[in-house]
C-alpha cells in the first residue's frame, strides 16, 4: 500500500464513512509528521470546511442514529458502538427506546440528517435533554451545531488514537 494508502486506510473513518477528507488533507499536504491529535484534527477540520455544502451533509448523514436500527443490529462501526455504549445507549429501556426512536425520526424529517453529538461524558439523560433541546432549533443552526458535533468527534476519536497528544 502507498503512504497515502496507509494514511487514508487508518484516519478515513475519523469524520464517519467519509474518507475523502483524509484523502484531500493527504494531497493537499496538509498533513504534518510526526502526526498528533491536534494537528492532524486542524489538518482534517480545515478540509471538513472547506467541502461543498452537499459533502458536509453526506458527512452528516453518514452517522447512524443514537439508539437506532444500525445499533440494535450490531451494525455500527466500532467507534460508533463504543461511543454509543459508553453513554449507556446500549442499555435503555423500552420506553426510553421509543423515547430515542420517535425523536430520531421528529428530527431526521425535519432536518434531513440524523442528530449528532459528540457522546463522551454525557449519559442517555443528557443526550435525551440535548436532543429534545435540538430538535427545535432553525436548520441553519442545527446544520452548524451538528457539523461542530462532528469535528469534536472527529477530535475525540483522534486524541484515542494519539493519547500521548
Amino acid at each position: 500500500m502507498t503512504a497515502r494508502g496507509d494514511f487514508v486506510a487508518r484516519f478515513g473513518g475519523v469524520f464517519e464513512h467519509s474518507p475523502f477528507i483524509a484523502e484531500r488533507a493527504y494531497d493537499e499536504g496538509l498533513v504534518i509528521v510526526p502526526l498528533s491529535a491536534k494537528r492532524l484534527h486542524d489538518a482534517l477540520c480545515l478540509i471538513f470546511r472547506r467541502a461543498t455544502v452537499e459533502e458536509r451533509l453526506g458527512v452528516l448523514r453518514a452517522h447512524p442514529d443514537l439508539a437506532g436500527r444500525l445499533a440494535i443490529a450490531g451494525e455500527l462501526t466500532e467507534d460508533s458502538r463504543k461511543e454509543q455504549a459508553g453513554a449507556g445507549l446500549d442499555r435503555l429501556s423500552p420506553a426510553e427506546h421509543a423515547r430515542f426512536t420517535e425523536l430520531n425520526a421528529a428530527y431526521v424529517e425535519k432536518f434531513g440528517f440524523p442528530f449528532i453529538i459528540a457522546v463522551k461524558g454525557l449519559n442517555k439523560e443528557d443526550i435525551l435533554a440535548a436532543f429534545e433541546k435540538r430538535v427545535g432549533n432553525s436548520r441553519d443552526e442545527e446544520f452548524t451545531t451538528a457539523t461542530a458535533q462532528v469535528e469534536r468527534i472527529a477530535l475525540l476519536r483522534l486524541t484515542t488514537m494519539f493519547p500521548e497528544t
